[in-house]
């Protein structure tokens, strides 16, 4: 029976394989098992969510470069002289590649970058718990994608809700002095750059006015857009973070299991040297026994 046990054990690597070696053993380790698979499901879904933030962070980085050079065609507008015609249509490339990245910036079907709709909040599950009484809970990462939105509208109609680039959009004090640099015209090439009024009944600005009114629109869309790509990269060290603990966690819960129930393969091929030698040792001395009884036999023949 000895022998036996110890075979198993050297076969299975475990000391405790069922809840007859050890009930209270086999229940924790039991139990342990399956919470380090459910880290392995929070480990993965890290993994997605560390991408979704990733390629939103790319998107909005290569739309700040973008609305960089629109600012810089709008401060070349402001020289007397230049062809306006030309840097319109720059301009209006430069919008449509904006478009461009954000209509890309899908991960997985989800773009966080375009969309109509409210405010948002994107859960990322990060953590797997099991307190005290046994009771167990799934925490998450919350990502409000609202804030790093560029294009987009809320079903009401409410600015606030509306993506960065189309929010940024008043350029001069009237109503009808607009620019939304997502998908309207920037419209520098209509007026004289100089300091005589434009033929603009409702407001009568001074076109160079309203063009400096433009570039500070447009300055304040790449301040909103740095402040997103900055929340997305504190979002992204975070769940770096967070999966780096998870894989530690894990492979801690596996060592401590294997204290409780791993069997000690050096000890165990030792015992079994032993037992297979006392197993050897008692075949030849039953065969001494058997043959000495025979001999004794023979002398009554």
């Amino acid at each position: 029976m000895a022998l036996e046990t110890t075979q198993s054990r050297i076969s299975t690597g475990l000391k405790v394989g069922q809840a007859s070696d050890n009930a209270a053993y086999w229940s924790i380790a039991t139990t342990m098992r399956s919470d380090n698979k459910a880290l392995g499901t929070v480990q993965d879904a890290l993994g997605l969510g560390s991408a979704k933030v990733d390629v939103a962070y790319t998107g909005v980085n290569s739309a700040i470069d973008v609305v960089d050079e629109i600012k810089a065609k709008l401060v070349a507008a402001r020289e007397p002289g230049v062809d306006r015609d030309k840097i319109q249509s720059e301009i209006t490339e430069l919008q449509n590649q904006l478009t461009s990245i954000a209509t890309s910036s899908s991960f997985s079907g989800e773009n966080w970058l375009s969309f109509d709709g409210t405010a948002q909040v994107k859960s990322v599950v990060g953590s797997f718990t099991r307190d005290g009484s046994g009771s167990v809970s799934v925490g998450t990462i919350d990502i409000n994608i609202s804030n790093v939105k560029l294009f987009g509208n809320d079903a009401a109609g409410t600015p606030a809700n509306d993506g960065i680039l189309n929010t940024i959009n008043n350029y001069g004090s009237n109503a009808g002095d607009e620019i939304d640099i997502s998908v309207a015209t920037i419209n520098i090439s209509t007026a004289v750059l100089t300091d005589t009024l434009i033929d603009d009944a409702e407001t009568g600005a001074v076109f160079t006015d309203i063009l400096d009114e433009m570039i500070s629109s447009v300055d304040a869309a790449i301040s909103s857009m740095t402040t997103a790509a900055a929340d997305l990269g504190a979002s992204k060290g975070r769940i770096d973070m967070q999966t780096s603990f998870v894989s530690n966690l894990m492979d801690a819960i596996d060592r401590g299991v294997g204290t409780l129930v791993d069997a000690d393969m050096t000890k165990e091929s030792t015992r079994l040297s032993a037992l297979q030698t006392q197993q050897q040792l008692g075949t030849q001395a039953l065969a001494i026994a058997n043959g000495s009884s025979q001999s004794i036999l023979s002398l009554f023949r």
